[in-house]
């Protein structure tokens, strides 16, 4: 299989080159700039699948695909906010948040694999994606859980959860009231379910409800900590690497 990197930084990119050769892929080809992208595609057959960064030194790689016709499978690796990504993920493979983690590399990679037999149906239509970002769709995001407590049912309404979060294998809403309800999802699964103006994910542990934020305090190694208004359980930490996105979403 061949994978090419296109990332105009070289420490990002050799770093991602050296993250995907653990996993016994091989990226022998590091692209650095639109213009060197589409000289290389016009004398190279096209790879199985590219990492895409989207913000390029000379512009946004999407002029790539307005020159030549690619139909290789894409994941991109990027800062943009969370808002656009829901855009890219109708019909990438996946993306990859800046600084990649190793796990969300395999995730990634192994979605590729499950998908490569079909390969034809991840094709990207750039042009769609450049319209969606511009007038990113409205999708139907859970407006409400339904949580069995003993022998019924509950109705939690999205904007009464404080935050979702996992412990012992669980996953968990916090509501304002300062209740725990089970749920039957993991925090992985629910991704595509809250609404990512409301929700972020902090860290592996915790999506937090902006609307329940009552502090943020600076933390050791560049992290933040989050005080919400009811949730006094367990600390909730920023990851370092998700901070400067973290930022991005409070603006």
């Amino acid at each position: 299989m061949q994978i090419i990197i296109i990332e105009d930084e070289k420490p990002s990119a050799r770093r991602l080159q050296r993250m995907l050769d653990k996993l016994n892929f091989e990226a022998e080809t590091l692209l650095h700039s639109v213009e060197e992208s589409i000289a290389w595609f016009k004398n190279n057959p096209h790879p199985d699948l590219i990492f895409l960064d989207i913000q390029l030194s000379d512009g946004l790689s999407f002029e790539i695909f307005e020159t030549i016709d690619i139909k290789s499978a894409v994941i991109f690796t990027t800062a943009y906010d969370e808002y656009a990504l829901q855009a890219f993920k109708l019909n990438s493979i996946d993306y990859l948040l800046k600084p990649i983690d190793e796990d969300d590399l395999k995730r990634a990679v192994d979605k590729y694999r499950d998908r490569a037999p079909q390969k034809q149906d991840v094709t990207l239509d750039f042009n769609d994606i450049k319209k969606l970002l511009v007038n990113p769709i409205e999708r139907e995001y859970k407006k409400r859980f339904s949580v069995k407590v003993g022998q019924h049912l509950k109705l939690i309404n999205i904007e009464d959860i404080e935050c979702v979060y996992s412990e012992n294998k669980g996953t968990y809403v916090f509501t304002s009231d300062n209740r725990n309800y089970l749920l039957d999802q993991t925090l992985d699964q629910l991704e595509d379910e809250l609404d990512p103006r409301t929700f972020f994910r902090v860290s592996r542990k915790f999506y937090v409800n902006i609307n329940a934020i009552k502090d943020i305090i600076s933390y050791t190694n560049s992290r933040l900590k989050i005080i919400l208004h009811h949730f006094k359980e367990q600390e909730i930490i920023v990851a370092r690497e998700r901070v400067k996105d973290f930022k991005n979403w409070l603006e």
